[in-house]
C-alpha cells in the first residue's frame, strides 16, 4: 500500500491502525436454509406471470386505424411477392421444357 494511503487510514501522527482481526469461520448453515435460497417451481411460475404482465402493461398497442391499415400492407407485399414467384415458376416451366423438346427427351 502506497505510504499516503497509510497515513491517510492511520491519521496524521496517531499510532498505526491494528490490522483486521481475521474474520471468524463461517458456521454451517442449516439444510432449512439452504432450501429457502431457491423458489419452489410454483413460486418461480407464478413470477413469470407477475413479470409478464407488467411487461405486456408497457407495451403500446397500435390503434386499429394502424392494425388495418398494416394488415392492408401485409397483404399487398403477399400479393405482389407471389405473382412473382407465380411468373418466375411459369417461365422456369417453360424454359425446362424447351429444353427437353429441343434435346428430344419430350
Amino acid at each position: 500500500m502506497p505510504e499516503n494511503e497509510k497515513i491517510e487510514k492511520t491519521g496524521a501522527g496517531s499510532e498505526p491502525a491494528q490490522a483486521p482481526s481475521k474474520p471468524a469461520k463461517a458456521e454451517k448453515k442449516p439444510k432449512a436454509a439452504k432450501k429457502d435460497a431457491k423458489p419452489g417451481l410454483f413460486q418461480r411460475i407464478g413470477r413469470w406471470f407477475r413479470e409478464m404482465k407488467s411487461e405486456l402493461k408497457k407495451v403500446v398497442w397500435p390503434t386499429p386505424k394502424q392494425t388495418v391499415n398494416n394488415t392492408l400492407t401485409v397483404i399487398a407485399c403477399v400479393i405482389v411477392v407471389g405473382i412473382f414467384i407465380w411468373v418466375f415458376d411459369a417461365l422456369a416451366g417453360e424454359i425446362i421444357r424447351a429444353l427437353l423438346r429441343l434435346f428430344g427427351k419430350a
